[in-house]
Parts: C-alpha cells; sequence; structure tokens
C-alpha cells in the first residue's frame, strides 16, 4: 500500500461564504497535477461544508473535513456537531485533537477518546493531531511528550482501524507564531512518532500512516520540509487561504515515496 501524501488546509474561523466558494473555485482552476498517491484536504468551517463539498466532490484528489466533531452521539447538547451528522452529508474525515481544541476548550485525551471512537463508528477518517509547546521543546522532553499524547488517544484501537488515520504533528510553537521546526527537526519527529507507531501496531501499519507537519507551512518552505522521508506532507493554516500559495504547497508533496 502507497503511503498518502496529502495538502490538508485547516481554514479555521476565517472566509464568508462567498470568500471560501472563490477560494475553492480558484484552487479547482489553479495547475494543480496530483499522482494517485497524492490528495487534498479541506478542512473548513461546519456552515461551509455541504457548499464546499459541492465545488470540489467531482474531483477525484480533493476532499472536504471537518474541523471538529462531538464527543457524543446525539442528544441535548446546543451548538455541537455530530461524528452522524458529518457523515450523513458526505464528509469522510474529521480533525481531532487540534492543540487550539485541547488548549482552549480544554479537551482531554478521554474525550479525544470518544471522538475518536464516534468518527470511526460513523465512517470518518479522523486527522488526530498531536504536538508539544514550547516548554517542551526547551526541555528537550519532546518526544516523550508526543509519545503520550499517541497513547492516551490512540492505543485503545486495533491495527485494522489505525488504518484509517492521518497523524498531524504539530509543534505548539510553530502554530501562528511564524516560526518552523527546520525540515530536520520535523523529520526527527516524523520518524519517532512512526518508530512509536510501529512498536505498538508493526512496521507494515506504521508505513502506511500519512503523517503531516503544521506548524507555518508556506509556499517558500513546503518542499524542504516536505522532500523528508516520513513527512507526508502538511496541515497548513493561514497559506491554506491564500489559492496561489497553496496550490504551490499542494504541487509541493513528493511525487516519489522514499
Amino acid at each position: 500500500m502507497i503511503r498518502k501524501q496529502i495538502a490538508a488546509a485547516n481554514w479555521k474561523m476565517n472566509l464568508s461564504l462567498s470568500q471560501a466558494e472563490t477560494l475553492a473555485d480558484e484552487l479547482m482552476k489553479s495547475e494543480i497535477k496530483l499522482d494517485i498517491h497524492q490528495q487534498v484536504i479541506l478542512a473548513v468551517p461546519f456552515p461551509y461544508l455541504t457548499a464546499i463539498h459541492q465545488k470540489v466532490n467531482h474531483h477525484n484528489h480533493f476532499h472536504v473535513s471537518a474541523q471538529n466533531c462531538a464527543a457524543t452521539k446525539n442528544g441535548a447538547f446546543t451548538g455541537e456537531v455530530s461524528a452522524e451528522m458529518l457523515r450523513d452529508i458526505d464528509i469522510q474525515y474529521v480533525i481531532i485533537g487540534h492543540s487550539e481544541r485541547r488548549a482552549y476548550y480544554h479537551e482531554t485525551s478521554d474525550i479525544l477518546v470518544e471522538k475518536i471512537n464516534l468518527a470511526l463508528e460513523y465512517g470518518l477518517k479522523p486527522i488526530f493531531c498531536c504536538g508539544e509547546p514550547l516548554s517542551i521543546r526547551e526541555e528537550g522532553t519532546q518526544n516523550e511528550f508526543v509519545a503520550h499524547q499517541l497513547k492516551e488517544g490512540l492505543f485503545h484501537l486495533d491495527a485494522e482501524q489505525m488504518k484509517h488515520f492521518i497523524i498531524a504533528y504539530e509543534p505548539i510553537w510553530a502554530i501562528g507564531t511564524g516560526k518552523t521546526a527546520s525540515s530536520d527537526q520535523a523529520q526527527e519527529m516524523h520518524q519517532y512518532i512512526r518508530k512509536v507507531i510501529a512498536d505498538q501496531y508493526g512496521h507494515s501499519i506504521a508505513d502506511t500512516v500519512s503523517i503531516l507537519y503544521g506548524g507555518s507551512v508556506k509556499a517558500n518552505n513546503a518542499e524542504d520540509i516536505f522532500s523528508k522521508p516520513d513527512v507526508d506532507g502538511g496541515l497548513v493554516g493561514g497559506a491554506s487561504l491564500v489559492a496561489s500559495e497553496f496550490s504551490t504547497i499542494i504541487n509541493s508533496l513528493k511525487s516519489i515515496i522514499l
């Protein structure tokens, strides 16, 4: 099985509907060439999911993701959106455990486990985020910190379930700060994450899991970061809001798996 190379856009809480539709239209018109093992995932705000899905669903390599889902199946939870609702409108992916959700909304590993279980129950493919804050990086304990996130969030799953996952490593100190881990730092952590997965599930599973880098990926650094053997693309924030820049990032995906 060839490991997917993925350019994932996280639009976060940005854009009007017309701006979102224009951005999707511009991406569709861009000179983007994707091989069979490459794909683009657009994580858009909840109100725009259906509109953007309709814009891109004719393209085999483009998919739409939700940025979050509820930790409960249904019920009296005002403002929440369930995994079942997402699947019912034909959404295939959902981001779970983004550092902003962990920090601002106090999402614990127990909450993330509930979200993951529901996502899988309803056939969604989770994009699971992990990554360390600056204080942990400065202490030099980032490997242990990320391994703990993976073990608490994912290791209740069996090997077959792990095949449906995308991992996004996002060093918190490099999100929206303009700081970026060097390509060597990204490779070091991605290689370690793959080892942690291999130790739990075996190399045959670890070698099929796409691991994305998320942390100030831009058009001028994507090719260098993506060139590393264990970096399978990026989870892109601000740069994904500009069609020309995100198109360059998409075209920076590896054409050959190293």
